[in-house]
């Protein structure tokens, strides 16, 4: 059994799997109470589905990008976790488990979430044979800026806010928008990649998993 947690941003997640299939999975907005909501969540996931800590075989939080704060809860509940049940632990990056949701298109894709400020973190993705490849860094844009980025028919998907929304359409019409159901981060996706990483055998040491942050001043090339 694995435990994925996602508190990126003001979108929290948790989900429980066991390999063939998600046991139970709980999404929700909050308004930057991941301090005093995230724990009580995961104890209540695993009273709904009737599963202990000592079935825990493995944990998974999203690396980020993400909020500084929101990021840092979600990586001391995995690690004292994995440290106090002797488990592995993985993080995945935040975007990778949005794209994991999109369907393969032979198109490149930006994936993006609201990084405050009126900003998003966005980073690209390109079309291969086994999935969805990052291609560059992630950076921080403002809307006008995204909506500059492409100049043939490109997918994009995350937490767009509704104006922005609009002013893509209606600014871009190269971008292919994915509804705002494709583009839910969903916990679920992230433990399937954990599961997958875990199996893998390529794992870090547990103590020296740490968030990923941005700086404002990345180019996109």
């Amino acid at each position: 059994m694995l435990l994925a947690i996602d508190s990126s941003t003001q979108t929290v997640g948790i989900a429980l799997f066991d390999g063939s299939q998600v046991i139970g999975e709980i999404i929700w907005q909050t308004r930057s109470h991941h301090t005093v909501e995230l724990s009580p969540a995961v104890e209540e996931l695993f009273k709904k589905c009737g599963i202990n800590y000592s079935q825990l075989k493995g944990l998974a939080v999203a690396a980020g990008p993400g909020s500084f704060t929101s990021l840092r809860i979600g990586f001391a509940i995995v690690k004292g976790l994995a440290l106090s049940l002797h488990i592995p632990a993985v993080a995945i990056p935040t975007l990778d488990i949005l794209v994991a949701a999109q369907p393969l298109r032979d198109i490149p894709m930006y994936a993006l979430l609201q990084s405050g400020r009126n900003r998003y973190a966005i980073g690209k993705y390109n079309h291969h044979a086994k999935g969805w490849v990052p291609d560059g860094d992630i950076v921080i844009k403002k809307i006008d800026e995204i909506s500059e980025l492409a100049t043939s028919p490109t997918m994009l998907c995350g937490e767009l806010l509704t104006d922005d929304r609009h002013f893509l359409l209606k600014n871009n019409k190269n971008f292919i928008l994915a509804s705002p159901v494709q583009s839910l981060r969903r916990p679920s996706y992230l433990a399937y990649l954990a599961w997958r990483k875990l199996k893998s055998g390529k794992l870090e040491d547990v103590r020296f998993l740490s968030p990923t942050y941005i700086h404002i001043e990345n180019p996109i090339p």
